[in-house]
């Protein structure tokens, strides 16, 4: 069928004005316009919520802060207040409402032999003695309450290297695969 003579290509030869195949590949271009445009985007994302988003945020977590502590010192003023009361006692004895007018007279009576002491309930005396001892020791502190903060768990290579590591690997990518779009496209020798 063919004859060694023949031209065996189906395309028209080009004509010598005419320019061949593209050397630059038009899709890589675009590809890698695309993802410097995604790079510029997340860099700029970034930016704003560095500038923005991340200060109003955190004077967010001050107020919170601040009012959880206003809220504490409350609840403890309340407590303190409330074992102070229960611990008090009054040192005068009370008057008693009297009528005008009124003159009443209490005879007097007078016991003969031993009077007899009131026995105390040792439970009672045993309270008593407790709540004196934490009244004591709620006004006159004797140790400092601190939170313990507990840490997040380090892992992930973001914890370990951090933004400037990832922007530097980003960069290596990107060289690599230009690099490799070069080796590909050059003549082998």
């Amino acid at each position: 069928m063919f004859e060694q003579g023949d031209n065996v290509n189906l395309e028209s030869p080009a004509a010598p004005g005419e320019a061949g195949p593209e050397n630059s590949n038009r899709t890589f271009i675009i590809v890698a316009g695309i993802f410097a445009g995604l790079v510029f985007l997340t860099l700029v994302c970034l930016a704003v919520y560095v500038l923005v988003i991340a200060p109003s945020q955190g004077g967010r977590k001050a107020a919170e802060a601040a009012t959880v502590a206003a809220q504490n010192t409350q609840v403890s003023q309340a407590m303190t207040q409330t074992v102070e009361a229960s611990l008090w006692t009054p040192t005068e004895p009370l008057a008693s409402p009297t009528i005008e007018g009124l003159a009443t007279e209490t005879p007097v009576v007078a016991l003969d032999g031993d009077t007899a002491t009131p026995e105390t309930d040792p439970l009672t005396a045993t309270m008593a003695a407790l709540n004196t001892q934490v009244a004591i020791a709620l006004l006159t502190p004797t140790a400092t309450l601190s939170a313990t903060l507990v840490a997040l768990p380090v892992g992930g290579f973001a914890d370990e290297v951090g933004l400037p590591g990832l922007l530097i690997i980003a960069l290596a990518l990107a060289l690599v695969i230009l690099l490799a779009r070069k080796l590909r496209s050059a003549p082998a020798r």
